[in-house]
């Protein structure tokens, strides 16, 4: 028992100085409070783009553009879907035009005009400026393109510069421009081209009094070679007037008609041609010669005047169809049979027996009476000539109507008389540009050139001296 209790107290002094020779023990620190976080603020929405008309507003340097499209009811189109790409001119661009433009073009009475000037500020789809710079030209919304250029860094819309690019909207872009685009006007058509011109006058009279007016301000598109006022002056005097009449309404209309070709054939495609069909349904013939271009004899003198329905050439000379210019495959007498106004003088020809004569070499130059002519004899006249009876007075008729040789228009006005194959002289007058046989007999139309000789036209018949 002893012994166990000494046991004991040495073990347990052994524990104290183990106890005393351990280090100090760690105390166990406080546990300290968690801080609260803070709390997140929540990011606001971006703000939606405006569409380019909401954009333009906000701006405040497109007042007078925002005003011109409400004036001009375009308010909702360019707030719609688009894509759009607008070329605006700000206040100060809108300021550059005329004094009174504006307030004039903001006029009820002028939307429309007001709408296309707007629309030609608008092209379709989203074109940013990196691709604007690779184009040469755009087209509007109104139809009609505007040219694009770069120059020294700046890119300009026909002559305006865009000043501010990529003004991203909603629906579309906007590109600020410093100037106001304005739409080249409107071709007119050829008729309208020619009275605008000055120097159609002549031209625009016949087209009136042919009634072909609104033929040729159709839609066509038609090839005009059209004769100046100096080239129908080149006519025989009194020719002109003589066409203009009413019952010559018909020859005009074939003649002008023989002037015009359907399809519209640029100067570059014209000297490619030999010949060219025209609307009357008688081919021109074309040629270059010496760096000219001639349509039959008529020389072309300015080519390529484009019209909205097609273009105008214009002639030095008047064009004369076959029938009123050379014939020179068929007789006098095959002439006058094709031309149809001279029925009279035909059946007076074959029931003189003179169809064989006047079909003969000659050359002879003839003026020759329409059947309006023979009218204007007494009545009963003609049916008496025509008599077998009558035979040798018709044919001295006939014969005084002729004369040897073929004698031009130009040259019958510098005689004062001519003989004729009856023997017996017509005299020859010019008053007031016109030409006269024996005084009173009028030389309506002239130089119906045929293959045996010359026609001239008269408005009565001439009947020889007793």
């Amino acid at each position: 028992m002893k012994r166990f209790t000494t046991i004991l107290s040495v073990l347990l002094v052994a524990v104290f100085v183990l106890a005393a020779c351990a280090p100090a023990a760690t105390p166990t620190p406080a546990p300290k409070p968690t801080a609260m976080p803070a709390p997140t603020a929540t990011p606001e929405p971006a703000p939606k783009p405006m569409d380019i008309v909401d954009t333009a507003v906000a701006d405040g340097r497109f007042k007078t553009l925002a005003a011109a499209l409400g004036a001009a009811g375009l308010v909702e189109t360019l707030k719609g879907a688009g894509p759009f790409t607008v070329f605006a001119p700000t206040d100060e661009a809108f300021a550059k035009l005329p004094t009174g433009t504006i307030d004039e073009l903001l006029k009820p009475e002028n939307k429309q005009k007001l709408t296309d000037i707007l629309l030609y500020h608008v092209v379709s789809g989203k074109v940013m400026a990196a691709d604007v710079v690779k184009l040469t030209s755009a087209a509007t919304v109104l139809g009609k393109d505007v040219m694009v250029k770069v120059d020294m860094g700046n890119v300009y819309v026909n002559e305006s510069k865009v000043v501010i690019t990529d003004i991203v909207t909603s629906n579309g872009i906007i590109h600020v421009i410093d100037s106001v685009l304005l739409p080249p006007a409107d071709k007119a058509d050829i008729v309208d081209t020619a009275v605008a011109d000055g120097r159609f006058k002549t031209l625009a009279a016949a087209l009136g009094a042919a009634g072909l007016v609104e033929t040729l301000q159709g839609a066509g598109p038609f090839t005009v070679f059209a004769p100046t006022d100096e080239a129908f002056a080149k006519l025989p005097a009194g020719t002109i007037d003589e066409l203009l009449k009413p019952e010559n309404k018909q020859k005009l209309t074939d003649i002008l008609l023989y002037h015009v070709v359907s399809g519209k054939v640029m100067a570059a495609d014209v000297t490619s041609l030999t010949s060219a069909t025209t609307v009357l349904g008688k081919d021109v013939t074309v040629k270059v010669d010496m760096g000219s271009v001639y349509i039959n004899d008529a020389k072309v003198i300015i080519t390529d005047i484009e019209a909205s329905n097609g273009v105008i050439h214009v002639i030095d000379s008047v064009l004369l169809p076959p029938a009123e210019g050379a014939m020179m495959d068929k007789t006098i007498v095959d002439v006058a049979v094709a031309d149809g106004r001279f029925k009279t003088l035909v059946a007076a020809l074959g029931a003189a027996g003179l169809v064989e004569t006047l079909q003969g070499a000659g050359p002879f130059t003839v003026f020759a009476p329409t059947d309006d002519a023979f009218a204007k004899l007494p009545a009963g006249t003609i049916d008496t000539l025509l008599k077998p009876e009558n035979k040798q007075k018709l044919t001295d008729i006939l014969l005084y109507h002729v004369v040897s040789g073929k004698v031009m228009a130009a040259d019958v006005v510098k005689l004062t008389s001519a003989p004729t194959v009856l023997g017996k002289d017509v005299t020859i007058t010019v008053k007031d540009g016109k030409v006269f046989l024996n005084g009173t007999v009028q030389v309506i139309i002239t130089d119906i050139e045929t293959s045996n000789g010359v026609i001239h036209v008269i408005d009565a018949v001439l009947l020889p001296a007793k």
